[in-house]
């Protein structure tokens, strides 16, 4: 049975759900990521993304996702209409590759940003990195050079990350340092081990 053993990992945009990831697979955890996925099959469809965003957003059989991203984050239609064409198929590949994690009979992740807010995955153990919406906005600035507006925009498209906390099995704090971050891995790594056994 698919998601069995899986705990949903997962936070909102610049929370620092990357350096989690790592640490947990650095320390033997399978990590599904959601995203690596999406990104294959968003370029197996850019027949259907060039149709349908025009040719601007496809070359060389390569979506341009800086270009489709100012599209979609900008137009919930559009939006609905990406989401509607690819989260079917992601779905499908995280299901199969779920089901054979779940086979080993041990924790894993399934790296999921989105989870809260479209709610397709039926896992009952959800893992949430936390950072206040003030750093994001700082991170999103330091990080991808955005303005403040356009840091708010990506922001809220998603559900407030004060929301997710509140939702989640296990929370791991990151507002303060790396070594702040690390601690806090540490920490949740030993409550779900003890949980699974």
């Amino acid at each position: 049975m698919a998601f069995e053993f899986a705990i949903v990992l997962t936070g909102s945009i610049a929370t620092g759900k990357s350096t989690a990831a790592k640490f947990f697979e650095t320390n033997g955890f399978t990590i599904i990521d959601a995203d690596k996925i999406a990104h294959k099959i968003l370029d197996e469809q850019h027949l259907e993304i060039k149709a349908h965003f025009g040719n601007d957003c496809v070359k060389e059989k390569k979506v341009n996702r800086k270009i489709l991203g100012g599209i979609v984050f900008n137009d919930k239609k559009e939006r609905l209409f990406l989401e509607s064409l690819l989260h079917p198929l992601i779905f499908d590949e995280i299901k199969q590759l779920s089901h054979e994690e779940d086979m080993v009979k041990k924790p894993y992740f399934i790296d999921i940003p989105l989870f809260f807010e479209k709610e397709h995955y039926p896992i009952k153990r959800h893992l949430v990195v936390y950072t206040p919406k003030d750093k994001q906005i700082e991170r999103l600035i330091k990080r991808d050079g955005y303005t403040v507006e356009d840091a708010m925009i990506r922001i809220d498209t998603q559900v407030n990350i004060e929301e997710k906390r509140k939702r989640a099995t296990y929370v791991i704090d990151n507002s303060g340092d790396l070594h702040q971050l690390i601690h806090e891995c540490q920490k949740v790594k030993e409550e779900i081990l003890g949980d699974f056994r």
